[in-house]
């Protein structure tokens, strides 16, 4: 089944159809569609929440009436794994996000994390470790290695087991987080400076307050391991803020490693309340958005904000916060249900372990994970409610972004979802019971309960007495595939007939927390699935993933433009306040507004230009840690490939021109004798430093015979270039033959123009003819000055056709396969 249906359905738009229809539409055996558009899926859904509604409730919500929430994805929407598993005959969960059991510091527990990364990944989990607990490099052990080899290793490990494990053709997400005191956190910080390592994964450092506290008054803090141990087996002193510049450093260099502000997440956390039974945080999801304990998990839905707008964009536009509490509450009740749904899932992949016909020894790890992910589920009932669309939602009633008044309406947003989310839990422990580890008692004490308390006293008494169906409830998702997909609540009243879907119904808004990117077209980029056939490949990164470009016009300006009758997106209310217009001081600001109502925590970031300073980005986090965030992402125009390009209009390319530096009358002179194809060959090699500068070379019969291996090279006043060595002394203007002075000169002159060396290296080995032989003897000599590991352009492997070619000790190898041009 071909996505025309789903192109129609989004209005002939290729972008979310295609999202769609890659992501969440069900296939078949054969890779073929068996949904033909969204319409079948939200049905899909309807009908499984409805199922379990009418298991639990004595007034259970009718499939009609959930799908009127979800058509045309309007104020409910499921987030990734719900929306792709829920009702899905294959063996999948619908938890978005777990945490593994964090390697103990051994071999064992180092492979038993990474076969649990794997064994969630191949159920559609993202997932999140850490590596605290991992010894530092080079302390003894007691086996074969004698000395340990620390984090980055294992790092590695993870992110190419997450790489391997396929997600119905995507690629599963890994978070790799450590402790600020474990005394390799700055190698664990450097690891992705490398564009090609750790590929797999995102990474993160957890910042104690200890920490942050030293680096603002300048002391020293302690790097331990264990990092808990009160008693430590390694400890050092170390200056906080040359710590804290190297994290940085590498932060503003690649937008890792992010940073979460680890205290305030456990100290803000009602899960954490919780730690005698097992849901103590050790991690987060691959976003940060979700500290989990081990073995626990979460699902994800957001209310589509735009939908609780009255008349957007009009001079009567407004907000409707008693709106927005209603579908905080269906959505939080929502989520309860999809609880129910996950732990049917986790049985059913249970009963498939133990029916599978693998030895039981191979089969009892995986039983046993997905035993305790069972056991989270049912104890803590955790749920991650969120937002999407805040962005358009204060465009069309009239707010900019980052405006005092937008950080006013952010909070108050916030503190309505929180309002009405807790409420229903309360009202589901009422009638239902409350999650099965709920104690009043344990929880006093936690701050952000306690708000609840100051702003509806009679929500916390009620608590109080009858606890809550959820252990925690909140986070603010990235939305990126969703916001793409997201309607604007113009039909959800009644059914909707597909062919007359109206142009005004405009499908796409601003993601999650974020503004708008750019108000301007710009490209967005969707990475083709390993499984698609036939896409259009339009950028491949450093890593070999493919990527398709769309040109992306914000569907809600069109709205305004439609609304307004204007045609200048200059005068739209999304206009100098976009992604890198904004004061990060008033971003920061609104996101720690919002984190005062998030039980868990939020995904969002900060986008600066290219130039911003390292000194900026330590100020940012700094900022963000004070004004009560409990973490931040940075990004720096440019610092990697992104998702969303803004591309720059192609300019007219210039050759850049370069003045060779003054030739000193004596240059040091290295002396080479090779033989090609059984002629000698005597190559001298003038350096300025340590970089050659000119070459000179001779073939054949001459008469040239230096005694010396080393010498100088001096240019006469009428312009002959003489070879000298103690006594000895060579004319080698006059030696040379033309053909060799031409080559040479032509070399020479690229080399004092600061042409890369392994770039002349590879012109002379192309010569062909009757000079070849005589090429290749100064390209031979040249390659001894181009360091090992130095990358080949222009060429491919002689076996695999791979271009990961590096000159190793002088010959051209392939990365790839090991294919080398001396062999």
């Amino acid at each position: 089944m071909s996505t025309d249906a789903a192109v129609e359905y989004f209005g002939g738009d290729e972008l979310p159809a295609n999202v769609w229809s890659d992501k969440y539409g069900l296939r078949d055996q054969d890779e073929q569609l068996v949904e033909p558009n969204p319409d079948f899926m939200h049905w899909r859904i309807a009908n499984e929440l409805a199922r379990v509604e009418s298991k639990k409730f004595k007034n259970p919500y009718t499939p009609d009436f959930i799908y009127s929430l979800l058509k045309q994805f309007g104020p409910i929407i499921p987030q990734g794994s719900p929306m792709y598993g829920i009702g899905n005959p294959k063996f999948v969960s619908i938890s978005n996000c777990f945490v593994t059991d964090c390697p103990t510091d051994s071999y064992g527990g180092i492979l038993r994390t990474d076969e649990q990364l794997a064994q969630l990944c191949k159920r559609r989990g993202g997932v999140g470790t850490d590596l605290s607990d991992v010894r530092p490099d080079s302390m003894p052990t007691n086996n074969s290695a004698r000395r340990a080899t620390g984090v980055v290793p294992f790092m590695e490990r993870f992110s190419n087991t997450i790489r391997e494990v396929g997600q119905d053709g995507r690629r599963g997400a890994l978070m790799i987080s450590i402790c600020v005191h474990h005394p390799q956190v700055l190698d664990f910080s450097r690891a992705k400076l490398d564009p090609n390592k750790v590929t797999g994964a995102n990474v993160s450092i957890r910042l104690s307050d200890e920490f942050l506290q030293a680096v603002k008054d300048g002391t020293d803090y302690e790097q331990r391991w264990p990092v808990n141990s009160k008693t430590p087996q390694v400890s050092r002193k170390v200056n906080a803020r040359e710590v804290w510049k190297e994290i940085i450093k590498c932060a503003h260099a690649r937008a890792e490693p992010g940073l979460l502000f680890w205290d305030r997440i456990i100290r803000e956390s009602p899960a954490d309340c919780y730690s005698d039974c097992q849901f103590n945080t050790r991690s987060t999801n691959p976003c940060g958005e979700v500290p989990l304990s081990v073995a626990d998990s979460c699902r994800l839905l957001v209310v589509n904000l735009f939908t609780c707008v009255k008349k957007p964009f009009s001079p009567d536009a407004e907000f409707d916060f008693t709106l927005l509490r209603k579908y905080a509450g269906i959505g939080q009740r929502l989520m309860d249900d999809i609880v129910d749904l996950e732990i049917e899932c986790v049985t059913r992949i249970l009963a498939k372990i133990d029916a599978d016909p693998e030895p039981d020894d191979v089969k009892r790890s995986e039983r046993e994970l997905w035993q305790k992910v069972l056991r989270s589920a049912v104890q803590g009932r955790r749920t991650g409610l969120g937002i999407t669309a805040l962005g358009d939602a204060m465009a069309a009633v009239g707010i900019r972004y980052g405006s005092d008044e937008s950080i006013e309406f952010t909070e108050k947003v916030y503190q309505t979802l929180k309002l009405g989310a807790y409420q229903s839990s309360v009202d589901m422990a009422k009638e239902l019971g409350a999650f099965p580890v709920w104690d009043a008692e344990k929880e006093k004490s936690c701050p952000f309960l306690k708000r609840i308390e100051q702003e509806d006293p009679k929500l916390y008494r009620e608590m109080q007495k009858w606890g809550r169906r959820n252990i925690a409830l909140l986070t603010t998702a990235p939305t990126g595939s969703v916001s793409i997909l997201a309607g604007d609540g113009q039909a959800i009243n009644g059914p909707v007939k597909l062919k007359t879907v109206k142009p005004t119904t405009y499908f796409g808004t601003t993601s999650g927390i974020e503004p708008l990117f750019k108000a301007e077209p710009y490209t967005r980029r969707k990475k083709i699935n390993h499984a698609e056939k036939g896409s259009r490949v339009d950028f491949t990164d450093a890593q070999g993933d493919r990527w398709t470009e769309y040109p992306v016009y914000h569907a809600k300006l069109k709205m305004w433009m439609d609304v307004t009758g204007e045609t200048d997106w200059r005068k739209s209310p999304y206009a100098g306040c976009c992604a890198e217009d904004l004061d990060w001081k008033q971003r920061v600001r609104l996101q720690a507004a919002a984190q005062r109502h998030v039980d868990h925590s939020i995904s969002s970031t900060i986008n600066l230009p290219e130039d911003v300073t390292v000194e900026k980005v330590a100020e940012i986090y700094e900022t963000a840690w004070e004004a009560g965030c409990k973490g931040i992402t940075v990004y720096r125009k440019g610092c990697r490939d992104g998702v969303l390009v803004d591309k720059p209009k192609p300019q007219k390319e210039k050759v850049t021109k370069t003045t060779a530096p003054k030739r000193p009358k004596e240059l040091p002179c290295d002396v080479h004798r090779t033989t090609v194809k059984g002629v000698d060959c005597l190559v001298f090699v003038g350096k300025l430093g340590d970089d050659p500068y000119e070459v000179f070379a001779a073939i054949g019969e001459t008469d040239i015979s230096p005694k010396c291996d080393t010498g100088h090279l001096v240019k006469e006043k009428r312009g002959d270039y003489k070879f000298k060595c103690d006594d000895d002394a060579v004319n080698l203007t006059e030696v040379l033959t033309d053909e060799q002075a031409a080559i040479t000169r032509l070399a020479s002159t690229a080399l004092r123009h600061g042409a890369d060396t392994a770039f002349v290296v590879h012109q002379l080995e192309k010569v062909k003819g009757p000079i070849n032989g005589f090429a290749k003897a100064v390209a031979r000599v040249l390659k001894k000055y181009i360091s090992d590991g130095t990358k080949v352009t222009g060429e491919k492997c002689g076996r695999c056709e791979s271009t990961s070619l590096v000159r190793q000790e002088g010959c051209v190898t392939c990365m790839s396969c090991g294919w080398t041009k001396c062999s």
